[in-house]
């Protein structure tokens, strides 16, 4: 681990917390004590005035040259030539009308259709959807957004800083890949994004003749299936995933909702780092429920508080680990009043330990929140609740104890994949972010796709000011307190990124009591359900806003305001009253908000006339309806109003809202005035959004490092967006989790400043602090890249068993009658093949064969359909003897084949469709290397032959006797089918994830942890694929012959 390697660094500094402007930190102040004693002020302060303006000139050199000498450089140079092409169509684009110009869609997949390539229009292409753009959003691609287009396009992550207008480029891209109508998907990070996304960005593929779908939670099966039919679908990243899961889980092709056979085409992922990276070590889990063993976790709790770190057990932070002394497991053993907690017969050790891990490693506010009686998992990540989600393992039930809750079920997982295996099954994949370059080797050596830098429209002139390293969480949050109240008296706004809940919350305590106005988001409803409000303002002068890392993506902070926001919520104050008298903010009474010191939004006297008049028309509107409406109705019809703005012109609008209806016309006279007040508010953002930019724009402060510097850089690029002016500030404590996570030695800095001082609050900085840090963050970033390339290499092993599985069973679902009965004559043969290897040996003559035992498993797999007179009198003599006949045969009729002397099977191969499938499986058994090459090979062959065959002609036999029409037979036959692997594949996820855990003690032995995965892993699998083909045969010849005594498999 990274240590700070010698306590008086050069460019060293201890600086008192009493100056708050962001710029204090550039000079060096010692102690007024220290500097009496040592140091003369005035020799060095032009010493020290200098060295920054020195560096700075510096580190733009060295940028510059290394700018031009990167890879990236001649790649995005290589880029302009489209750009070039791009331009010279565009004035002949402009010139087309609207009907043209969504014709060219036509022309595009006419021209497709002839031989052309994507590569052949999609100059053209980009020009079409930049004037589309332009004309339907008031939004003309720049330059260099038709460079991150071609970025995604040619299957390659394009990185571009906030506020450049990534939702913009996934245009280019998602128009020119959906013409082969093969199916796009653009997948973001939330349902708000991909719902915002898909009616924003959707307007411009619409009006070129595009079908856009929109998948979100709640939808019903053909609401999926009729979106992910769609030219263009928008999804969010887990709906996508579970989709897929639950179409594997299907019981018929009815409740297939993705489009097979061929689900993934083309993918352009936004925020791809936080889904392929950040979410990598979560797989996603479909589970039903398992054991009952519920009543056990709360004595596993009462268990747990008894036991002491240090003494009872230890714990590893970085790995959320622990481990048992001696002494534990012995108090453990006599609180529970077992002699072994690994007894199989009454297992405690798997309860105890997750209870320490509870404990230990799941703190509430901070990993989960209750709410309503359960215990509702925080992402750490993105800061929301993610109310559907579980832990596996039975973790969730272990905090549900801890917390004194109602404990619900164990699971089993039924299915499973990680977001690294579900977007490798796309034959094309892209994304964007703001922050990939420094995961780029994850990318390429994961999936191959290389990340390209985009460069801005605009010069970013953000300042980054240094690091402040704290020795106390006192010190760290005290000046995050002065410097929040230094910027709000100076009027800049402030968004401080927190990493929990617990965090925003006690900033927000001390904020509260020195009396500044802020608003607070995280997971908490009262907070959420105020999001877009909340970052509407967050840019506006005096803003203060505390945010967990919500507004870490997703987000667009503008300075002066979102003139859009702004205007929807004027019109949700004015008809909200009238139209509802619910109130969905009773939580937020009584907070301090920073909504009472903005300056107040000035509306015209037309704007306000509107107003006027739609506030009367809804009070009519409500009290014709005779009833108040519900708050998320009011809502709903104030968002398609909005949306109706956007779509009619102002013409239109006047029409609509002035003609004589039965109905109140108040849709369109919200339209009208939300367009007004649009107008008054983009004015005031406007002005008030220069008034920002001149106090120095948005200022940034992050309370702590993040274990990745890609997500500080994320918190860093919501300040200077699009050329704004800008500043970010990090504060971070030596007493701050990630600190003691990596074990980084702290003591020597807490030493050091008592000594210099009895005050430990002050902050230390300098060029050594911010290497030793950046070095503790490279170390963790290798040690959780590590974590996730073991995920997906262990992964990968059951990536090859789930695709073979799921391959087969869309084969089975979506295939004709058939390709069905081939499989069953498949898995018949299979299990005749699997009888007659283990009891025979085609090296020695056939007396010294197992045959007694051959025939009897035969028997047993056939039950009463081979007991009968026909099969049954035979024994092993009888089958010795005509194998040493068949030794004297010299020919032999292979469709009508039977050995001498043994009953015939019954003439079910009539008609060419099964004599052919006969002939099929005779020359699958001659070709197969399955049996060792031996004198009596062609008799073991014969003799797999002979047993298939009179398996599978009894089976045809008694299903045609039975009376039942094909149609019903095929049902029967796919849901056996189906059921049996659905069985036995849940089983083996359950064992190979046994298996995982398992391994890594064989590393003890000087074993390999994967290979032994691997080799144990294809050993389960076979095993598993066997067992299932038996069941399924014993299962479909006991319902054929016994029907009642087979109902259970259907239940």
């Amino acid at each position: 681990m990274a240590t700070l390697s010698h306590p008086f660094p050069p460019f060293f500094s201890v600086q008192r917390t009493t100056s708050t402007h962001p710029n204090a930190s550039s000079f060096i102040r010692p102690p007024p004590s220290f500097t009496r004693r040592r140091f003369t002020p005035r020799r060095f302060t032009p010493l020290f005035v200098s060295i920054p303006s020195i560096k700075e000139n510096l580190g733009r050199i060295q940028k510059t040259f290394t700018d031009f000498t990167s890879l990236n450089h001649w790649v995005v140079s290589d880029y302009y030539r489209l750009v070039n092409s791009v331009n010279a169509f565009e004035s002949r684009i402009q010139a087309l009308s609207d009907d043209q110009l969504a014709a060219k869609t036509e022309e595009f997949r006419r021209r497709l259709a002839r031989g052309e390539t994507l590569a052949d229009i999609q100059a053209e292409a980009f020009a079409v959807v930049r004037e589309a753009a332009r004309r339907k959003l008031g939004m003309r691609h720049f330059d260099v957004q038709i460079i991150g287009g071609a970025v995604l396009h040619d299957g390659s992550i394009a990185e571009m800083k906030t506020g450049e207008g990534k939702t913009l480029v996934s245009t280019l891209a998602a128009y020119l890949n959906a013409l082969t109508s093969e199916g796009v998907h653009v997948v973001t990070v939330n349902d708000y994004l991909a719902q915002r996304d898909a009616e924003w960005m959707g307007r411009v593929h619409r009006f070129l003749g595009l079908s856009v779908g929109l998948i979100q939670r709640g939808m019903n099966s053909e609401e999926r299936r009729f979106n992910y039919r769609c030219d263009i679908t928008y999804t969010n990243n887990s709906e996508l995933g579970f989709d897929y899961l639950r179409d594997n889980l299907a019981g018929n092709s009815k409740q297939l909702v993705m489009r097979w056979p061929k689900p993934f085409h083309f993918a352009i992922v936004d925020e791809v780092d936080s889904v392929l990276i950040d979410e990598g070590r979560n797989p996603l889990l479909i589970s039903g429920e398992a054991s009952k063993d519920a009543a056990r976790y709360p004595v596993a709790a009462k268990v747990a508080e008894l036991l002491i770190q240090g003494i009872h057990y230890k714990v590893e932070l970085k790995n959320n680990s622990v481990e048992l002394t001696e002494e534990g497991i012995t108090l453990a053993e006599m609180a529970l009043e077992t002699h072994d907690l690994w007894d199989e017969n009454d297992p405690w050790a798997r309860f105890v330990m997750n209870a320490l891990k509870a404990k230990e490693f799941y703190r509430r506010d901070v990993q989960y929140m209750v709410r309503d009686g359960k215990a509702l998992i925080i992402n750490e990540l993105t800061g929301r609740v993610e109310d559907k989600r579980r832990w596996s393992e039975g973790i969730h039930q272990a905090v549900e104890a801890k917390e004194g809750l109602k404990i619900q079920a164990d699971s089993v997982v039924v299915a499973q994949i990680t977001y690294q295996s579900l977007f490798k099954l796309y034959p094309k994949l892209s994304g964007m972010t703001g922050t990939a370059k420094t995961e780029e080797k994850e990318f390429l050596k994961m999936f191959q796709t290389p990340v390209i830098e985009v460069p801005t429209n605009l010069p970013n002139i953000r300042k980054d000011l240094p690091i402040q390293a704290f020795a106390t969480a006192r010190g760290k949050w005290e000046q995050v307190r002065r410097e929040v109240e230094y910027m709000f008296g100076e009027g800049r706004p402030v968004l401080v990124g927190t990493t929990s809940v617990e965090n925003s919350e006690l900033l927000a305590g001390l904020l509260r009591e020195w009396n500044i106005p802020h608003n607070v988001l995280n997971a908490r409803p009262k907070y959420a359900a105020r999001e877009a409000e909340i970052v509407a303002q967050a840019g506006r002068k005096h803003a203060i806003t505390i945010s967990t890392n919500m507004a870490g993506r997703g987000t667009d902070i503008i300075l002066g305001g979102n003139p859009k926001m702004l205007a929807r919520e004027i019109i949700e104050d004015s008809v909200l009253p009238f139209l509802t008298r619910e109130d969905p903010n009773i939580e937020l009474a009584g907070e301090a908000i920073s909504d009472k010191v903005l300056p107040k939004i000035k509306v015209g006297s037309s704007s306000l006339a509107l107003l006027a008049k739609t506030a009367l028309m809804a009070k009519y509107v409500s009290k014709s309806e005779g009833k108040s409406w519900t708050y998320q109705k009011a809502i709903s019809f104030i968002l398609e109003a909005i949306e109706m703005s956007l779509s009619y012109s102002l013409e239109e609008l006047e029409k609509l809202a002035n003609e004589e209806s039965e109905i109140y016309p108040l849709g369109p006279t919200v339209a009208l005035a939300y367009l007004s007040v649009l107008k008054d508010c983009e004015e005031h953002c406007l002005h008030e959004g220069s008034e920002v930019k001149r106090l120095g724009g948005l200022h940034v402060i992050g309370t702590s490092l993040h274990e990745s510097r890609r997500i500080d850089n994320q918190l860093r690029g919501r300040a200077g967006r699009q050329g704004d002016p800008g500043s970010t500030r990090f504060m971070v404590s030596l007493q701050d989790e990630m600190f003691q996570k990596f074990n980084f030695d702290t003591e020597w800095a807490v030493r050091l400043i008592s000594k210099i001082t009895d005050d430990e609050d002050l902050p230390i900085e300098g060029d050594v602090i911010v290497k030793q840090l950046l070095a503790l963050q490279i170390n963790a970033e290798k040690f959780f890249f590590g974590i996730r390339k073991n995920l997906v290499e262990f992964d990968e092993v059951l990536e090859v068993q789930r695709k073979h599985v799921y391959d087969l069973r869309q084969l089975i679902l979506t295939g004709d009658d058939e390709s069905c009965s081939q499989h069953i004559f498949q898995y018949m043969q299979a299990v005749v093949d699997e009888v007659v290897f283990s009891n025979i040996d085609p090296l020695k003559h056939p007396r010294s064969w197992g045959l007694s035992n051959l025939l009897k498993e035969f028997k047993t797999i056939g039950g009463k359909l081979l007991h009968a007179e026909s099969f049954g009198g035979i024994n092993d003599d009888t089958l010795l003897n005509s194998l040493r006949q068949l030794n004297e045969v010299n020919s032999v009729d292979v469709v009508n084949f039977c050995l001498p002397n043994l009953p015939a099977p019954p003439n079910a191969f009539r008609g060419i469709r099964r004599k052919s499938s006969s002939l099929r499986r005779w020359l699958a058994i001659c070709t197969d290397d399955l049996i060792e090459t031996g004198k009596y090979r062609t008799t073991s062959n014969l003799l797999r032959k002979y047993l298939g065959d009179f398996l599978i002609a009894s089976y045809l036999e008694v299903v045609e006797e039975s009376g039942y029409d094909d149609r019903h037979v095929k049902e029967i036959e796919r849901a056996v089918l189906l059921k049996t692997l659905d069985c036995f594949w849940r089983d083996h996820l359950v064992n190979m994830n046994r298996l995982s855990s398992a391994v890594n003690v064989r590393s003890f032995g000087h074993r390999n942890p994967l290979e032994e995965y691997k080799i144990d892993g294809c050993r389960f699998f076979i095993s598993m694929l066997s067992a299932t083909r038996r069941l399924t045969v014993e299962a479909l010849l006991r319902h054929w012959t016994s029907p009642m005594e087979s109902q259970e498999l259907f239940l």
